[in-house]
């Protein structure tokens, strides 16, 4: 009994240790201003990238097409 009340005791404490699974949202006008900010430059590199790849390589069709894309 004792060893089931240990393991139990380890394991729901341990998943307290583990990080979060998604970034929090900013919580002043700063914060959100600079994750939009990091979000278009993100946006940017990929399509400058994009423009000078290779249309037809396999890489292009992974990074540079999204859902709604028309089919080329």
């Amino acid at each position: 009994m004792r060893m089931a009340a240990a393991i139990i005791l380890a394991a729901s404490t341990g998943a307290c240790a583990f990080p979060q699974p998604y970034e929090a949202d900013p919580t002043s006008v700063y914060g959100w201003q600079r994750r939009q900010d990091d979000i278009q430059r993100r946006e940017d590199e990929r399509q400058r990238l994009c423009a000078i790849m290779n249309k037809d390589s396999d890489r292009y069709k992974r990074d540079c097409t999204r859902p709604g894309d028309p089919i080329r």
